[in-house]
């Protein structure tokens, strides 16, 4: 049995979600017809989709140019490995059919509730919490995790990552700064 067949529903798990998302697809996509935009991104996420779930997730769903994925937390460090390799074969994939645009990953891991919604009779699989919105606004167009998900991965996955400080913000100078 695996985490998804033994999965009862509704249901809170740790898990990492991941955000595959594809960069500049657009500007090509207006020089295509809409079957054309549609082969491609059914292509895309059905290369995806398969790559997903042979590391032990899910593709949830996908929303435009982007897919919404999961894993098991316990499995972060191999789930991570796998989506890198993913970004490079999805990147060729583009390639091979004329697309000079290329896929970014975006992560985080926390505690989601994962359940069916939707119109009676046809339901979806969901998941809803912290992780899900902070992968969603995570910047950066590579590879981009949070904290969390890099205290998770083994010495060897973190070599594929570098420490990056957010940019500077400002605040009023009256106002109180951030934890004082």
């Amino acid at each position: 049995m695996s985490f998804w067949t033994d999965l009862r529903l509704p249901a809170q798990h740790d898990m990492l979600v991941a955000i595959i998302e594809t960069h500049w697809l657009h500007r090509h996509a207006e020089a295509s017809t809409l079957a054309g935009v549609m082969d491609i991104m059914s292509g895309l996420f059905a290369l995806t989709g398969i790559r997903v779930a042979e590391a032990g997730g899910r593709q949830i769903k996908t929303l435009g140019d982007n897919a919404l994925t999961i894993f098991p937390a316990a499995d972060t460090d191999h789930a991570l490995n796998a989506l890198i390799a993913l970004r490079t074969e999805a990147n060729q994939w583009l390639g091979q059919r004329g697309y000079a645009s290329h896929v970014g990953i975006k992560a985080d891991v926390g505690p989601v509730a994962l359940g069916l919604v939707g119109t009676p009779g046809q339901e979806i699989l969901d998941v809803f919490g912290r992780p899900v919105a902070t992968a969603f606004t995570l910047t950066g167009t590579g590879l981009t995790v949070t904290a969390p998900v890099f205290r998770l991965l083994s010495p060897e996955t973190r070599k594929h990552l570098r420490k990056h400080t957010p940019p500077v913000t400002y605040i009023g100078t009256d106002d109180r700064r951030p934890g004082d």
